[in-house]
């Protein structure tokens, strides 16, 4: 009996070091080194293979872009085809966008995304013909995409929440052609960027790494960047090394992300409302102490709730009523304009 006690407070001694670890970030998560700014490419190309879920062209009546692209493809292998015999409906005019990192080499791949600029009904099944992807419009080619599309289930489909099938990604689907232009490792090293400014923050990495490296070797430039003073020569980049390893406990900001489509809520932090009262749609959301007439008359779309009531049970008090999603963030947000709830709000 007495063992199971120890072991017992041991547990409970261990838990907050444990939930403070799990609070702790890497600098390099963080942070952005200056000067190693994510690439972004895009281009036009054409996805082939569908199933009669492409843009509805027929002889270039409608979705023309469709029909010529895919006559000026066939140019190229010597097919003349007038474009008026054309059905396209195997085919889908896109958009392909893709982010990459600075100091990706010729040859290395990654990510890209796909998206329907006609009137696809459906990507799935479908095939991306090899597309040229620039920098901006009417600049050179510096990658090249193609491969099978992979389109998101995205859970089970509702009527407030249908499977969208318009857009795709196609992991490594994308290949660099040439080395890109990128900084220095001095010029890179100079600064580390917040992804997110904050001044308490900063200031956790500024001692960490002064803990670290024994000196004033950081310094907050504002709440947004923190200038860095590294030796020159190959200690720099293994001094740099050791900065980005640190683990620091940044500011947690409360937040609060609905997905609009399926009525999810995601609460970052302890957030409890205030008073109010929103009355959306057929859902009135009172929170505070009610009289008694209005409890007795109250309606089936109607919620009531304390003062103090955490974020989570108010949504799931709107989820028990089959509040739709559109509604849910519409309420959340009239809570935040009216200062019930003080937490940062992003719909999605």
């Amino acid at each position: 009996m007495i063992r199971l006690l120890l072991v017992s407070a041991a547990l409970t001694l261990a838990l907050p070091s444990a939930v403070a670890a799990q609070a702790e970030a890497r600098i390099r998560d963080l942070t952005t080194a200056e000067g190693a700014m994510p690439v972004r490419l895009m281009g036009y190309g054409l996805v082939v293979g569908l199933d009669g879920t492409g843009d509805r062209a027929i002889g270039g009546q409608t979705a023309g872009q469709t029909v010529q692209s895919v006559v000026n493809v066939l140019r190229r292998f010597d097919i003349e085809v007038p474009p008026n015999l054309l059905r396209m409906r195997n085919v889908a005019a896109v958009l392909v966008t893709a982010e990459m990192s600075p100091y990706l080499r010729a040859g290395g791949r990654f990510e890209i995304q796909v998206a329907s600029m006609g009137d696809a009904r459906s990507l799935r099944g479908g095939v991306l013909y090899m597309t040229p992807l620039v920098a901006e419009p009417g600049g050179p080619a510096m990658a090249t995409a193609q491969g099978p599309l992979l389109v998101s289930e995205g859970g089970s489909a509702t009527r407030y929440a249908p499977t969208i099938e318009t857009s795709a990604r196609i992991p490594s689907g994308g290949i660099l052609e040439a080395d890109l232009p990128r900084p220095t490792l001095a010029a890179s090293s100079a600064r580390l960027f917040l992804r997110e400014p904050d001044l308490g923050t900063a200031t956790r990495i500024v001692t960490a790494i002064n803990g670290q490296l024994q000196g004033d070797v950081a310094a907050i430039e504002d709440e947004g960047a923190i200038r860095l003073t590294l030796p020159d020569g190959a200690e720099r980049a293994t001094s740099l090394a050791r900065i980005l390893e640190l683990a620091v406990r940044p500011d947690l900001k409360p937040r609060l992300v609905i997905d609009g489509k399926d009525g999810t809520v995601v609460v970052g932090g302890d957030i409890t409302v205030g008073p109010a009262t929103v009355s959306h749609g057929g859902v009135t959301l009172s929170i505070g102490d009610a009289p008694a007439a209005d409890e007795a008359g109250a309606a089936a779309g109607s919620v009531r709730l304390a003062i103090g009531t955490p974020v989570q049970k108010v949504a799931s008090a709107l989820h028990a009523v089959q509040t739709p999603p559109q509604e849910i963030a519409a309420i959340f947000a009239a809570l935040r304009d009216v200062g019930a709830i003080t937490a940062e709000i992003i719909v999605r």
